[in-house]
């Protein structure tokens, strides 16, 4: 009897110390920063709290701007949407952008681009992921201006619904168009981005449709 009692108790202990690590590094995850910080939390359990407290961001920053710079305040609001884009690579972003482009076209006033990366993606070591969104909507962005739409990009760290929440209020955003992901388990467990602009976004929000199998794969 006193042998399972031990047993019971380090198992008590084990699942305390992995759901104590999994809160916070889920925590930790939606406040804008790398899920692999996940896997060290699970590790370090209770240890890891500290280390959240510390290492946890608040709010938003510009990483990277495109040579058009934000646009300028706008003093004539007839002039046409003002529409952000919120890509990251996908093939959701990617029909966000297509769709955007065929709705509005040159009936907008600008397209703003914005790519949200972790907090952790902008030290040193995580130059890569930087470099390679700013890549992404540097690319997008020359295919609008090919079509002489008027365009600016910016990557940014933070929190992605937040972050892009934040961007439109201060870009004086009228739309804000992003593409609908699955419902999968990772969504479920670290929130949907655009389940929280439909709910928090200040101005109205486009959700496009996910591609179909043969757009993704052109």
């Amino acid at each position: 009897m006193e042998g399972m009692n031990s047993f019971g108790s380090v198992v008590a202990f084990a699942a305390l110390w992995i759901v104590t690590g999994l809160v916070t590094g889920f925590w930790m995850i939606r406040r804008g920063h790398h899920p692999l910080w996940l896997l060290i939390a699970v590790v370090l359990g209770p240890l890891f709290v500290p280390i959240a407290l510390e290492r946890a961001e608040h709010g938003s920053r510009l990483v990277f701007a495109g040579p058009d710079g934000p646009p300028s305040p706008r003093t004539n609001p007839s002039e046409g949407l003002r529409i952000l884009i919120g890509l990251d690579g996908s093939p959701e972003s990617q029909e966000a952008l297509t769709t955007a482009s065929k709705l509005f076209g040159l009936t907008c006033e600008r397209i703003v681009l914005a790519e949200v990366v972790s907090f952790d993606a902008t030290e040193e070591s995580g130059r890569a992921e930087v470099d390679a969104a700013s890549a992404r909507l540097a690319a997008a962005a020359d295919v609008l201006k090919s079509r002489s739409i008027p365009v600016s990009f910016e990557v940014l760290a933070g929190p992605p619904a937040k972050t892009l929440r934040s961007l439109a209020d201060r870009q004086d955003i009228d739309l804000i168009i992003i593409g609908r992901r699955g419902r999968g388990l990772t969504n479920r467990l670290m929130g949907s981005v655009s389940a929280d602009l439909v709910q928090h976004s200040p101005v109205p929000v486009l959700l496009t449709p996910q591609p179909t199998k043969s757009a993704a794969r052109g």
